[in-house]
């Protein structure tokens, strides 16, 4: 499959340090462990309909699961945050803010003039 999601060696980088440390026998693969969850995700799949090239769906499961309670994910988005030392200003053009035709009547009760 070409359409699968891999995170680069440079991308790994910057997450290892988030990874918790491995007691006993090594864990398997992070890179392909870690591409398989957010493959997931990103396309809101079963953990069963996960593409075999990132590893048996039980593996990709427990490791979001245990890493979920442990809070790492939590750590990854927070520290990926913190490191980007430039402040962003997001601006919203009008265009793409969807309301309802009578959104601007909310206010107005039945029967009162607009003043």
């Amino acid at each position: 499959m070409s359409d699968l999601y891999w995170l680069t060696e440079e991308q790994m980088d910057r997450l290892r340090p988030f990874f918790p440390k491995s007691h006993g026998k090594p864990r398997v693969d992070d890179r392909r462990v870690l591409s398989g969850i957010i493959f997931v995700n990103r396309n809101g799949l079963r953990w069963r309909d996960a593409p075999r090239e990132y590893g048996p769906h039980k593996t990709l499961y427990n490791r979001w699961k245990r890493w979920s309670a442990m809070g790492i994910f939590i750590r990854m988005m927070e520290g990926l945050a913190t490191g980007k030392a430039e402040p962003q200003t997001i601006m919203i053009d009008a265009t793409y803010l969807k309301a309802h035709r009578t959104a601007s009547s909310l206010r107005l009760k039945k029967g009162a003039q607009a003043v």
